[in-house]
């Protein structure tokens, strides 16, 4: 039956894909506190000192980085979701806030028992508020990312300190968060108290001058050629003649020390707000690669007979790096020292498959695999990062120049490190060619 003419055409109707656009609004937020997250929650791994928190760290910051990529690709299906990687000054300003504590056990609970524990009850709330069949995609996104953060919370909570010893810190971003309703908005909004200052209004956060290893005896560098000082040899290393098990032990240590990459690569978020979100999506990924990295030696080493508190870390790479702005930093990483690693590693695997050993074997080739791409990574975003700071050369210009300024600063920064212990007692070309044997 055809409609009477003399029917009114009706105009478009507001809010007719409200329901959509409110559940593309909800999402919308919960990508841009898990980029957040991304974003401050590295600024932790080099002020932590124990090695399993900050491989911790760099799993939790992958997955989050995870969780938002999901979330745009689910939400850019929806009206209203917007497709800018922008985040809202009120959220940032949050999460600026959590990164200021001096003490990193400290920023590490309002991370833990603030921010995370609100991004769950976020996530439960979207589950509650929409439609389990209208929109199963999301649902079906949302429940997945329930279960990671309630095992994030389990993962952390041995790594965190006694809640009355920061109770008040986590009163402090309580507060700043209550201000906001929780992240969806989805509790009744507390205003700040007029005596509520925000301590990231008052001063600037900055990388620390070194690293933390808790625990560990630290050095400058695990490299020389001298066997009686470091546990690597770097002539020992490429010569045909040195034994196939002196070699696969120092690749070990090679490995447990891209902790250094760990640490340095995390510097890179926080100093680039306004990067795109897939650059801190590739730089999750490649943080979490080099944490994988690190754990290769750290879980092997022990397994050939070497006592980790003899094995000093180096600390040269970070504090050098950190004097330089993100993009030299970046340019170093990916087009010096990984670029520049494959001649010796295609050697190193080469002996060690004399030795028929199938799990060192695979670390390796993981580990080049990662190691390549990482560079793909750094042809893709050295030239974004550089248009972040600034930088206009050319990129080979821009590289050299690089590399020279760190030698520079190397001068200056780098060999600063003392050994913690002496030759008797940390671990040593010497002493891992008796290992070997």
């Amino acid at each position: 039956m055809v409609a009477p003419t003399t029917t009114a055409t009706p105009s478009p109707a507001v809010g007719r894909l409200a329901a959509v656009q409110e559940m593309a609004r909800l999402q919308r937020l919960l990508f841009e506190v898990e980029r957040e997250f991304v974003r401050t929650a590295t600024t932790l791994i080099y002020r932590v000192g124990e090695p399993e928190l900050k491989f911790l760290l760099c799993q939790h910051v992958w997955e989050s980085a995870g969780h938002a990529r999901f979330l745009r690709e689910r939400g850019r299906e929806l009206s209203g979701f917007g497709t800018s990687d922008d985040v809202r000054d009120s959220l940032r300003r949050i999460f600026n806030e959590a990164v200021m504590p001096a003490d990193a056990t400290v920023a590490l609970a309002g991370f833990y028992r603030v921010l995370k524990p609100a991004l769950l009850a976020g996530y439960r709330h979207y589950l509650h508020v929409t439609d389990p069949l209208a929109d199963w995609p999301s649902k079906k996104l949302v429940e997945e990312f329930i279960v990671d953060e309630e095992r994030h919370a389990a993962e952390m909570a041995p790594f965190l300190p006694v809640a009355t010893s920061v109770s008040e810190w986590i009163s402090h971003l309580t507060t700043a968060l209550a201000d906001l309703g929780g992240f969806l908005g989805e509790s009744v909004r507390i205003p700040l108290p007029s005596s509520f200052t925000f301590e990231s209004a008052t001063r600037r956060y900055a990388h620390p001058p070194t690293c933390n290893r808790g625990k560990y005896p630290v050095c400058s560098s695990v490299f020389s050629l001298d066997p009686a000082e470091t546990p690597i040899v770097r002539s020992w290393l490429v010569d045909p003649q040195t034994d196939a098990r002196v070699i696969r032990l120092m690749v070990y240590v090679w490995l447990m020390m891209e902790l250094d990459a760990v640490d340095y690569l995390a510097t890179i978020f926080y100093d680039t707000p306004d990067a795109p979100f897939d650059l801190h999506h590739d730089l999750a990924r490649h943080l979490w690669d080099e944490s994988r990295h690190s754990q290769f030696g750290y879980r092997q080493l022990p397994k050939l007979g070497v006592d980790l508190m003899t094995l000093e870390h180096s600390l040269d790479l970070y504090n050098i790096l950190v004097q330089m702005p993100p993009h030299e930093r970046y340019a170093m990483m990916t087009m010096e020292f990984e670029a520049g690693s494959f001649p010796t590693k295609a050697l190193v695997m080469d002996r060690i498959r004399e030795l028929s050993d199938f799990e060192a074997d695979t670390l390796l080739a993981f580990d080049r695999n990662d190691e390549q791409n990482h560079v793909r990574y750094g042809h893709r975003w050295l030239p974004e990062i550089m248009a972040l700071g600034g930088e206009t050369r050319p990129v080979e210009e821009f590289v050299k120049a690089t590399q020279e300024k760190f030698k520079q600063l190397a001068a200056i920064h780098g060999g600063r490190t003392p050994h913690s212990l002496p030759p008797a007692q940390r671990l040593t070309g010497e002493k891992i060619l008796q290992l070997a044997k």
